[in-house]
């Protein structure tokens, strides 16, 4: 937004630094995009199936000339073959602490390459970073702003339609789990054939921890939601970046074309929140919250979808510890044993 127009709408207000704090908020707000975002909710609310509303809404922020472009340049390219199966795109902001366990993590099952967006983080996370830079695991690239989670996204979708077969598209507090598979590429390879794979959560709590302690998150929190509760049919989409236009939201895309299914190769018919959650053949541990401590921090470092930070309420909301999964595991060893 123009730095007049900026002060304009803040003239009204009379605390000078809360005026400037919204001044810098508006400065870095596209209008062009806001409007063809406005202009999309518009027309695909007149759309009165859920799928079919959300699929427009996407191809409209999209824009169709835009569009027109993109299925050329796919057509003109589509003999080139992609230099890695799976790459993970992520955006964060003052992570660094967790970065090397995520990473470590999804490398281990499969995952070739990893394109980060850092947003204005002022953290240790590109000295984290750094090694996974040098050996080119890791593409870095630093991405200011407010509200650029879906920027984000798009533009890794745009820059890196050719390069990778599969993007997984998640955060530093997902980590995806294999349960059927021994790897996350064995598991895409049975859906060769569709545009994009939702994969339901499965949501730790903090296990009752006030304090952020030593150790991986994956070792220190073990206990979760129950699998069926409601908050688990959320997805995060693992997508060929060739065969869809942009995120909707973060988590599902808008597709060019093909299927979207999820972890058992049903194609999806409903919205995620109208579908129950599916975790026995794959899943995304989610842990949204941690300590309590950990949780504030996250709650400072504010949202990448929204001006407002988040309130309390996550906490007690996300914060389901009703199974632990080490009894879960002593139970199965000892079933196999018996």
């Amino acid at each position: 937004m123009n730095k007049t127009i900026a002060k304009i709408l803040t003239a009204f207000i009379p605390d000078q630094q809360k005026k400037e704090k919204w001044r810098d908020t508006l400065v870095k707000i596209n209008l062009a995009d806001v409007t063809k975002k406005g202009v999309a909710e518009v027309v695909a609310g007149l759309i009165p199936h859920k799928m079919a509303r959300n699929q427009w809404r996407g191809i409209l922020r999209y824009g169709a000339l835009k569009a027109f472009k993109l299925k050329n340049f796919l057509k003109k390219n589509k003999q080139i073959y992609p230099e890695h199966y799976l790459a993970i795109c992520a955006i964060a902001k003052n992570e660094g602490t967790y970065f090397a366990e995520w990473i470590e993590w999804h490398h281990k099952l499969g995952v070739e390459k990893f394109y980060i967006y850092d947003n204005e983080s002022t953290d240790n996370t590109k000295q984290v970073l750094a090694p996974y830079i040098q050996s080119g695991l890791v593409e870095y690239t630093f991405w200011p702003g407010m509200k650029q989670q879906l920027p984000a996204y798009d533009h890794c979708l745009e820059k890196h339609r050719l390069d990778t077969r599969w993007i997984a598209v998640i955060d530093l507090d997902e980590f995806i789990k294999p349960v059927k598979d021994n790897s996350i590429p064995e598991f895409l390879r049975r859906f060769e054939d569709f545009s994009a794979v939702e994969i339901n959560w499965l949501v730790y709590g903090s296990g009752g921890a006030k304090t952020k302690e030593s150790g991986g998150v994956m070792e220190r929190f073990r206990k979760h939601s129950k699998p069926e509760d409601w908050v688990n049919r959320h997805v995060k989409s693992i997508v060929n970046p060739r065969h869809v236009f942009s995120f909707i939201g973060c988590h599902e895309v808008a597709r060019i074309n093909g299927l979207t299914v999820d972890s058992h190769g049903n194609v999806v018919k409903k919205h995620f929140r109208d579908r129950e959650p599916q975790q026995d053949v794959i899943r995304i541990n989610h842990y949204a919250v941690k300590s309590y401590e950990e949780f504030l921090q996250k709650r400072a470092r504010g949202r990448a979808r929204a001006l407002a930070p988040r309130d309390l309420g996550y906490f007690e909301w996300l914060d389901l510890n009703d199974i632990d999964e080490r009894e879960s595991l002593e139970n199965a060893a000892l079933n196999q044993s018996g």
